[in-house]
């Protein structure tokens, strides 16, 4: 047995999710597929997975086991890259996980550009609204976290921002235009039920706002939903359409201040501050080709940060 390949063969089963899916990609026939994980798992003594007429599940020992496959093969892709004359030669594949606002907002207007200068370097990008609970699963998890950020994991900063209240000229039009927080309860909100999210609330999950200068307390108030989801694009859409007003990312706002869709009010108050990270897998060698997409992050974080200044 070829145990190299039958690593390779065990992960794309899992990743492809069925031995006729991976023997496709992998231009293999599924007998040979088959058989391949069946003798890695005679050879390791165990049952890697519940195989069902459904679907397949990996078993504990195949979850661990699978952790310990996707470092190995990654290392050995990042020892061949490293024999590459320079950067443009490093390939193999990046495995991403990120909350889908940041999936959709900060990594797919870059990919053309990742393509361009690493053509040999494939992103494997997933989406997960709890991302920051898959960090070791992954090369590079893309997650946001609050100022009291603390956690025991290996992180890169980003960049930084500031989530805000936003409403529509057209709403502000029929409702009038909140001059201090607790004008909010005359208002209709349109709430994000998203952890990040809930645990900026206050008791009750009330909005709680903070001033923007210091020295200030915080105000709470307890303004009612009309709306609520964990999708924050679906509200953005909402609060441009004129159905309340929203808490969002200044930068996800932008354009749509920029271009007068959205107002920006309470502008002496913010919900919160934010950083958004590159989370690193602990007790990892970082590969070659994850310094790489680290560094290239950054570089377009700090482009994404001077656009929104210049505005």
């Amino acid at each position: 047995m070829d145990r190299l390949q039958a690593m390779k063969v065990f992960e794309r089963v899992v990743d492809e999710g069925g031995f006729a899916a991976a023997a496709r990609a992998m231009d293999m026939s599924p007998p040979v597929v088959t058989r391949m994980v069946a003798e890695l798992e005679h050879h390791l003594g165990t049952r890697l997975l519940q195989r069902t007429t459904r679907k397949l599940a990996l078993t504990d020992a195949g979850e661990s086991y699978l952790q310990r496959v996707r470092t190995i093969l990654h290392e050995i892709d990042d020892a061949e890259a490293a024999a590459a004359a320079n950067t443009r030669d490093l390939r193999g594949t990046i495995r991403i996980v990120a909350a889908p606002v940041l999936a959709t907002n900060f990594l797919a207007p870059v990919v053309a550009l990742w393509r361009a200068e690493y053509p040999r370097l494939v992103l494997d990008i997933s989406i997960d609204a709890f991302a920051s609970a898959r960090v070791d699963e992954y090369d590079v998890t893309i997650m946001v976290a609050g100022e009291d950020f603390d956690a025991n994991i290996v992180a890169r900063p980003l960049l930084q921002g500031e989530a805000i209240v936003v409403a529509s000229p057209q709403y502000l039009q029929r409702r009038g235009t909140p001059l201090e927080p607790h004008d909010l309860l005359q208002h209709d909100y349109l709430r994000d039920s998203g952890a990040a999210a809930r645990s900026q609330m206050g008791p009750g999950r009330k909005l709680r706002l903070q001033p923007v200068t210091p020295g200030q307390p915080a105000q709470e108030v307890d303004v009612p939903a009309v709306l609520q989801s964990v999708s924050t694009e679906l509200l953005l859409r909402a609060a441009v359409d004129g159905a309340g007003v929203a808490v969002t990312s200044r930068l996800l706002a932008a354009e749509h201040l920029a271009r007068g869709e959205l107002v920006h009010i309470l502008p002496g108050w913010i919900f919160s501050r934010y950083t958004v990270y590159a989370a690193l897998p602990s007790g990892r060698m970082l590969p070659a080709r994850t310094r790489v997409f680290l560094d290239f992050l950054s570089q377009q974080a700090q482009a994404a940060m001077a656009e929104q200044q210049g505005l």
